[in-house]
């Protein structure tokens, strides 16, 4: 009798865990999309880890996308950066081959401290450096620095000219030398009439004299 008995409990044991591998052995097209849970923007290259399966991984297009085949009862987790990360189990009795889902990931805002930058190592270094530095000069100083000869000098020197100047070098250039053609025009010397003019002047001159 009691073998009997042994013998029951072992044979329903084998059957449940034969219905059991069968249910696992099922396969199942797991499909979704990943989206933001607050702006409803899809999040493109998610990494899925299918933590049942010896973590296989799979990743999400840029569409935010993924298809990859699961088993009924695996855990499912989405990670991405800057997102937290997200877990699902594939339902036992799911019906169909296929099971779809939404996937909405929650962005991780993470506060850091504020923190406060100084060039010194320590209190010394930072008392040497201040006492040995130079001060700067006032406004009335850098003002009378600035308008110094060597200073307006080395700008003349230096500096380009600026349009305005440009533009009245040029007028000053044209006009002195509208001025010098008219004077080469205008040259008695180089003019023979006005040598011819010239020349009867004197001559009227010594006759008024000769008559006197």
């Amino acid at each position: 009798m009691r073998y009997c008995v042994a013998l029951i409990c072992l044979f329903f044991s084998i059957t449940a865990f034969s219905q059991q591998k069968q249910g696992r052995e099922r396969l199942i097209q797991f499909s979704g999309i990943i989206t933001d849970i607050d702006s409803t923007n899809v999040i493109p290259y998610v990494t899925i880890t299918n933590l049942s399966a010896k973590s296989k991984r799979v990743g999400a297009d840029y569409r935010g996308y993924f298809t990859f085949i699961v088993n009924p009862g695996d855990t499912i987790l989405f990670t991405a950066i800057g997102y937290k990360k997200f877990s699902t189990v594939i339902p036992e009795g799911t019906p169909d081959s296929k099971y779809t889902i939404m996937v909405k990931l929650k962005a991780n805002v993470i506060d850091l401290p504020s923190v406060r930058v100084f060039p010194w190592a320590t209190t010394e270094e930072f008392t040497r450096e201040f006492l040995s530095m130079k001060l700067a000069d006032d406004d009335m100083a850098i003002a009378k620095k600035n308008l110094s000869r060597a200073s307006i000098t080395g700008m003349i020197q230096t500096l380009p000219r600026d349009g305005q100047e440009i533009s009245s070098q040029n007028y000053r250039y044209n006009f002195d030398r509208m001025i010098n053609k008219n004077m080469v025009q205008t040259n008695p010397l180089l003019n023979p009439f006005a040598w011819g003019k010239l020349m009867q002047q004197i001559f009227d001159g010594d006759k008024k004299r000769n008559e006197n």
